[in-house]
C-alpha cells in the first residue's frame, strides 16, 4: 500500500485542494513527500496511511505503536507503526447493521496499562431491532475476550438512524457516551428512555449516585444531559473541566454545545434547523430552561467526530477544537476561548466525508474519511 500521500495514486488531484478557503500553494513541496498546506495557524502535509475502508468510525492507540480502527460493519482493523497489518481483531459479537447502525466508537480505559479494558459503542441486535450498547473487552493477542455489555440503551427500534455515538472519559474517571433519538423526536425530551441523551457511568457500568436524575422516579438514572438529536462528537478538556459535544441538526442547526449536568439542550422544542421536507419543526430557537449552543451551522455541515487538541506538534492549534463534516466533506478547526466560540477555519476541503479526528500519543492528528475511506495523518511543517 502506498504510504506517502500521492494525488495521482488516489485519483483525487482535483478535489483535495479545490475550493479551499485559505491559501494552499500547490507549488510548495519543501518536504519532498507531499503538497504543503498553509493554513491560518499551521503548515502541514497529508500522509495517507491506508485506503480502501468502507465506513471507518473510531480509532484508538494501544501501547507500542499499534492503533485500532473500527468499521461500521463490525470489524476492528489493526495498524502497527502507521501501517495496516492485514489483521483484524477476532471475536466481536454480531452488530445491528442497518442504515447508520453498526460498530461505532472505540476508546481505551484511562488506565489501560493496569486494566486492559477497551470500550466500544455499537448497535446491538435484539428481537425488536437494535439499539446503542456500551461494551468493554480485553485482548489476548488479537482475540477479543472477557466481553462485558455494561449498558444497553432502551427501547430497541427497527429504525436505521440516529444511534449516536461517542465515548469519552473525564479526569475523575467517569465515562460519558452519547445516544441519538432514533428518529423519534419526542424521545429526546423523555427522561424515561435512553434515547437522545448523554449518559454518565462509572468505568464498570455502575451508575453514579450523584447523577442529576439518579433519584427522580421514572427517569433513567444514567442520564447526564438530554434534549439531543444525534450527538456524534464528544470530547473533554481536562485542563478546564469542560465537556464538548457536536450534534447533527436536520436541515440546518448542527450544534456545538458545552455539556453541563442535568441540562436540557432543547431538541425538538427549539432548533435552528427545519425538517428535510422543508416543514417547520419548531418556531422557537430559544426557550426558558433550555440551553443554547455556543455555535451552530446553517446550512448543516453534518458534524461528526470531535477533538480537543492538547499537543504541541502544531503550536498554533493548541486548545482548539476540530470537528469533521460529513456533508461538508472537510475538517473544521474551531477556536473557543473561555467557553465562547471565537472563529473557525475550514481545512481539507473536499477530502471526503470526515468521520473522525483523533490525537495520537505523540501529539499528531489523524483523520478518518468515508467516500473515499482513508486513514490520514497530518504532518506538521516548521
Amino acid at each position: 500500500m502506498e504510504h506517502i500521500f500521492s494525488l495521482a495514486g488516489l485519483g483525487i488531484a482535483l478535489f483535495l485542494f479545490a475550493g479551499c478557503g485559505h491559501v494552499q500553494r500547490q507549488g510548495d513541496t519543501s518536504t519532498g513527500t507531499g503538497i504543503v498546506i498553509h493554513s491560518e495557524k499551521a503548515s502541514f502535509y497529508i500522509d495517507t496511511l491506508h485506503t480502501g475502508l468502507e465506513n471507518p468510525w473510531g480509532m484508538t492507540w494501544l501501547p507500542e505503536g499499534r492503533f485500532l480502527v473500527t468499521e461500521r460493519k463490525g470489524e476492528i482493523w489493526i495498524f502497527d507503526n502507521d501501517q495496516y497489518t492485514g489483521k483484524k481483531l477476532s471475536g466481536f459479537p454480531d452488530v445491528y447493521q442497518r442504515g447508520q447502525g453498526g460498530l461505532m466508537d472505540i476508546q481505551l480505559h484511562p488506565n489501560y496499562a493496569e486494566t486492559g479494558w477497551i470500550y466500544v459503542t455499537y448497535a446491538k441486535p435484539g428481537k425488536d431491532g437494535g439499539s446503542t450498547a456500551l461494551m468493554r473487552f480485553q485482548l489476548i493477542d488479537n482475540q477479543i475476550d472477557h466481553i462485558e455489555t455494561i449498558y444497553q440503551t432502551l427501547p430497541l427500534s427497527a429504525a436505521g438512524i440516529h444511534f449516536g455515538s461517542r465515548i469519552t472519559f473525564d479526569k475523575r474517571g467517569y465515562l460519558y457516551f452519547s445516544t441519538g433519538e432514533r428518529g423519534i423526536k419526542e424521545n429526546a425530551q423523555d427522561l424515561a428512555n435512553d434515547m437522545g441523551k448523554i449518559h454518565r457511568l462509572h468505568d464498570d457500568g455502575r451508575i453514579p449516585t450523584d447523577n442529576p436524575f439518579a433519584n427522580q422516579p421514572g427517569a433513567k438514572p444514567s442520564i447526564w444531559s438530554y434534549g439531543h438529536r444525534n450527538v456524534q462528537g464528544l470530547t473533554y478538556d481536562a485542563a478546564n473541566d469542560v465537556l464538548y459535544a457536536t450534534e447533527h441538526g436536520p436541515r440546518g442547526g448542527d450544534e456545538l454545545n458545552i455539556i453541563d449536568r442535568g441540562k436540557n439542550y432543547g431538541w425538538p422544542s427549539i432548533t435552528y434547523g427545519i425538517d428535510y421536507s422543508g416543514a417547520i419543526i419548531s418556531e422557537l430557537t430559544e426557550r426558558e430552561g433550555m440551553e443554547q449552543p455556543i455555535h451552530y451551522w446553517t446550512p448543516s455541515i453534518a458534524t461528526c467526530g470531535l477533538l480537543y487538541y492538547t499537543g504541541d506538534r502544531y503550536p498554533g492549534w493548541k486548545s482548539n477544537l476540530f470537528t469533521g463534516a460529513l456533508a461538508g466533506r472537510h475538517m473544521t478547526r474551531i477556536e473557543v476561548i473561555n467557553e465562547r466560540y471565537i472563529d473557525e477555519e475550514k481545512l481539507l476541503q473536499n477530502i471526503g466525508r470526515v468521520r473522525n479526528i483523533a490525537q495520537s500519543p505523540d501529539g499528531l492528528i489523524y483523520v478518518l474519511t468515508e467516500d473515499p475511506g482513508m486513514v490520514l495523518k497530518l504532518i506538521p511543517v516548521d
